[in-house]
C-alpha cells in the first residue's frame, strides 16, 4: 500500500524536542522560514515564558499548534506521588489552553517493581481525574503507546490494543490515541488496531521517525525518516486510508542529530519527509 506523494510541507509538524538545541523563539522562526505547517511544543520550552504570548507568536508565523507534549506519568508507589501526577497533568491542561494547543500527548508512565496491571489501573484513574478539567477547556488527551522496551519505567501502555482498552473503559470523546511509528511499527496487529482506532474516532495524532539498526541508545538514537527499518509510507497509507487527515509529526530524539548543525538538520528533515514518508 502506497500513500499519495507528499509535495509540500503544509502537513509537516515538527516537535521542539526534535531540534532540541534551539529555544522556542529560534525554533518558531526557523520552522516558519522553512515553510513548515505545524509545531508541537514540549513543555520544557514554556518554562519561564509568557505562554499566551508564545501562542500568539506561533500563530503570527502561520504555525499551527498541533499539540502540547507531554502529560502522563500517572503511576506511583505513594499517594503523594499519585497526587503530584494529577496536579502536574492539570497544570499541563491549563498550559495547553493558554498556548492554544488542542491536544496533550500522554506518556502514561510505569513503576519498576509494580505490576503492569496496577500501573494501568492508576493510569485509568489518573486520566479520569483530569478529564473534567480537560472538558472545561476542550483539550483532547492522546495516549501514546510506547514500545515494550519502555514498559518498566516509562509506560505500561505498550500496544495500540492496550491503548484502545483504556479508551474503551473510560469512553470519553476527548480521549484518544497518538500513534508513533517508532513504538508500534513491529506490531502484527497494527493494521487491525488502526482500523479499530479510526472507527472509534480516536486516532488523534501521527508521529514519525525511524528505528536505527543497530540502536545505540533506545531513547536517544532515533533516526531521520529513511535511515532505519520502519516502513513509514505504508503506515501513513494505513492511517490515511482510515480517514486520518492530521499532521505528520516529526519527533526525533537523537544525540547524533542534536550534535549537528540544526539548520542543516531541518533541511534534511524536509528532504526526508518528501522522499521517505
Amino acid at each position: 500500500m502506497n500513500p499519495a506523494p507528499l509535495t509540500d510541507f503544509s502537513k509537516l509538524c515538527i516537535h521542539t524536542m526534535t531540534t532540541k538545541p534551539w529555544d522556542i523563539e529560534t525554533a518558531m522562526d526557523k520552522y516558519a522560514e522553512a515553510g513548515i505547517g505545524g509545531i508541537t511544543v514540549w513543555r520544557q520550552w514554556l518554562e519561564g515564558q509568557n505562554i499566551e504570548k508564545i501562542g500568539d507568536d506561533l500563530r503570527a508565523r502561520n504555525l499551527e499548534i498541533v499539540s502540547l507534549c507531554r502529560g502522563g506519568f500517572f503511576p506511583s508507589a505513594t499517594k503523594a506521588g499519585l497526587d503530584a501526577a494529577i496536579e502536574d497533568n492539570q497544570k499541563a491542561i491549563l498550559e495547553a489552553a493558554e498556548l492554544g494547543a488542542p491536544l496533550i500527548v500522554l506518556v502514561c508512565g510505569a513503576i519498576p517493581g509494580q505490576s503492569l496491571e496496577n500501573s494501568r489501573g492508576q493510569i485509568i484513574d489518573g486520566i479520569c481525574k483530569i478529564l473534567p478539567l480537560a472538558e472545561e477547556h476542550n483539550i483532547k488527551l492522546a495516549i501514546e503507546p510506547l514500545h515494550p522496551v519502555y514498559a518498566d519505567d516509562r509506560s505500561a501502555i505498550n500496544t495500540m490494543a492496550s491503548a484502545n482498552e483504556v479508551c474503551d473503559k473510560i469512553d470519553h470523546d476527548l480521549l484518544g490515541i497518538a500513534l508513533d511509528v517508532y513504538h508500534v511499527w513491529w506490531d502484527p496487529e497494527l493494521k487491525k488496531q488502526i482500523e479499530i482506532t479510526a472507527r472509534a474516532n480516536r486516532l488523534f495524532a501521527f508521529h514519525i521517525c525511524d528505528w536505527m539498526t543497530p540502536t545505540a541508545d533506545l531513547l536517544n538514537d532515533r533516526g531521520l525518516m529513511g535511515e532505519g527499518c520502519i516502513n513509514i509510507p505504508e503506515i501513513r497509507a494505513l492511517v490515511e486510508a482510515n480517514g486520518f487527515q492530521g499532521f505528520n509529526e516529526v519527533e526525533i530524539f537523537s544525540n547524533r542529530w542534536w550534535s549537528e548543525d540544526q539548520g542543516k538538520f531541518l533541511s534534511d528533515i524536509k528532504n526526508a519527509y518528501l522522499n521517505h514518508c
